[in-house]
């Protein structure tokens, strides 16, 4: 997650009309700030499965539309001053807060009040693979921009990533370790696969910062070290994140219902990305509970993440959950102390600065490779759909190519759209303008217009992959109840879409329980199976802990 989040405010700093550095720094803290804390509540009180919780890029395609209104753009010449007019750029900034914080609320509404079922009924794969891949297709651009400032240094970053997550996944360094069992040990750890984006950021860093030294790169090139070495010197050392911090947020009706598209986006993608979280973690496919609590949960980090200031929201975050895979480990203790050390680099000042610095053409081959995943993985979506079907490749490519034409028409063609209110004239101009958003409608409409049987759309293999058929249980499906004991007796649970109730004992009590007798019968017959019952005995202690 650690390049996803501090991609996201570099690329919203020039829409946001930011040339200070500085901003940038304080942007990135508030963004690791608002991500542990997000982290925190969704391991504790949401759908409490080991799932960390930052930034989104589902958010920016609508902020960019929001942007792009006459109002909002940005003033000529504003590039070339040293210096951001604070005016100038909170203005922006606080447009979006208020549409995150009004948008945030249907996703709260839609979550605690078990709706999120209903909504998915309407929703299939051919739906969500134009909207997934649309949001990496629609920011090419960004890539562009910046990996053009010096392809050899992007071409660079793009390759150690490659190499690194491709063809060193698997090979495990040796580190030294420490466990009750073995004492102090060495143990292979998959570096490369665990960290290709730092790895290669680093890599790339080190040499600009050689070849800027030796003034190999111009005195104008974006791709020198120096240019930006005031930014750590100008920061403060410690610094605390808090909700208006650039300001009251302004909230309009266009700003609304774009960022809706970035939530309904954000809310398909959590779903897809709690089931594969708990298979990962081997934990039993999540109830509708604890489904319901965790769309909620983030729905209200994201209104908490428009009211603190980082101009974007928080979701599930697919990579880290790729991470439970390659480590084994499945702990929510383990994110949540990941969730408490992100908070704590966020109240260094100097933290965010550090990594406001980095060179333009290195941010542009990390761009290169996380925007080309994004869009492989909403177009992974269609391995459940029949791709034979005439019916399903119109719908996607029609999909696609009008979530591409529909938004480049109106950005080379200003004020086309003309009800005669203004109002009305910003909210279809922002929602025409969000590529995810057009292409999920007409994909949305077509799939449940067109006929076609649920077999050719791909929804049943979809559908039962979702509620984890084919998932063998390993844990009980207690670890999806609230802490505390909080609702697990109450009678009235039963009417609350988030909250935990069973009408039975669960399994894994008489499991537990015919444990237990297993081991007193074991002892009682002086049989030697003392290994066995060590076994036997973490199996009840486990079932216990769980």
């Amino acid at each position: 997650m650690f390049g996803a989040t501090i991609s996201v405010p570099i690329i919203i700093a020039p829409a946001l009309c930011v040339t200070d550095d500085v901003v940038v720094g304080k942007l990135i803290s508030t963004i690791f700030f608002m991500s542990g804390i997000a982290t925190l509540l969704q391991t504790t009180f949401g759908n409490r499965l080991p799932i960390i919780q930052g930034s989104t890029f589902s958010y920016l395609v609508p902020t960019f539309a929001i942007l792009s209104l006459p109002k909002f753009q940005c003033p000529p010449g504003f590039k070339e001053s040293n210096s951001t007019s604070d005016e100038l750029w909170k203005i922006r900034m606080r447009e979006i807060q208020g549409a995150v914080m009004l948008s945030s609320l249907f996703q709260i509404f839609v979550g605690f009040t078990g709706l999120v079922g209903v909504l998915l009924r309407f929703i299939g794969p051919i739906t969500v693979a134009p909207t997934i891949a649309l949001v990496g297709l629609s920011l090419f651009a960004v890539c562009s921009d910046f990996a053009g400032a010096h392809w050899g240094i992007a071409v660079l970053t793009i390759a150690v990533i490659g190499i690194c997550s491709q063809l060193l996944s698997r090979v495990k360094v040796p580190l030294p370790a420490y466990s009750r069992l073995r004492g102090f040990h060495t143990t292979g750890v998959a570096i490369f696969g665990l960290f290709p984006v730092i790895i290669a950021i680093a890599i790339s860093w080190i040499l600009c910062a050689i070849l800027t030294e030796t003034n190999v790169f111009s005195e104008m090139s974006k791709a020198r070290t120096d240019t930006r070495s005031g930014v750590l010197s100008e920061s403060p050392w410690f610094r605390v994140p808090y909700p208006g911090q650039w300001g009251t947020p302004t909230v309009s009706l266009a700003g609304v219902f774009g960022m809706l598209a970035g939530v309904i986006a954000g809310v398909v993608e959590s779903i897809g990305d709690y089931y594969a979280c708990a298979r990962l973690s081997g934990a039993p496919p999540p109830p509708s509970h604890a489904m319901n609590r965790g769309i909620g949960v983030e729905g209200i980090a994201c209104f908490l993440a428009g009211a603190i200031g980082t101009g974007n929201a928080t979701t599930s975050f697919s990579e880290n959950i790729g991470a439970l895979g390659i480590t084994k480990v499945g702990s929510r203790r383990v994110v949540q102390f990941g969730a408490s050390f992100m908070i704590i680099l966020a109240l260094i000042g100097k933290f965010g600065a550090l990594f406001s610095t980095i060179p333009d053409p290195v941010i542009g081959g990390v761009f290169c490779c996380m925007f080309g995943l994004i869009t492989a993985v909403g177009i992974s979506n269609l391995q459940f759909v029949n791709l034979n079907s005439v019916r399903n490749l119109f719908i996607i490519g029609f999909a696609i190519i009008m979530g591409l034409v529909i938004p480049d028409y109106l950005g080379k063609n200003e004020g086309v759209i003309d009800t005669g209110v203004d109002e009305l004239d910003q909210i279809f101009t922002v929602l025409l303008k969000t590529s995810m958003a057009v292409g999920g409608i007409i994909a949305c409409l077509l799939d449940n217009l067109i006929p076609g049987t649920q077999e050719e759309r791909g929804i049943k293999k979809w559908r039962n992959l979702a509620t984890g058929q084919a998932v063998k249980n390993v844990a009980s499906v207690q670890v999806y109840d609230l802490p505390f004991g909080v609702a697990k007796k109450w009678k009235f649970s039963k009417f609350v879409p988030f909250l935990p109730y069973y009408d039975e004992p669960l399994e894994s009590e008489e499991t537990a329980e015919n444990i237990y007798n297993m081991v007193n019968m074991a002892r009682d017959t002086n049989v030697q199976v003392e290994t066995s019952q060590k076994t036997i005995s973490d199996q009840y202690d486990h079932t216990t802990m769980l």
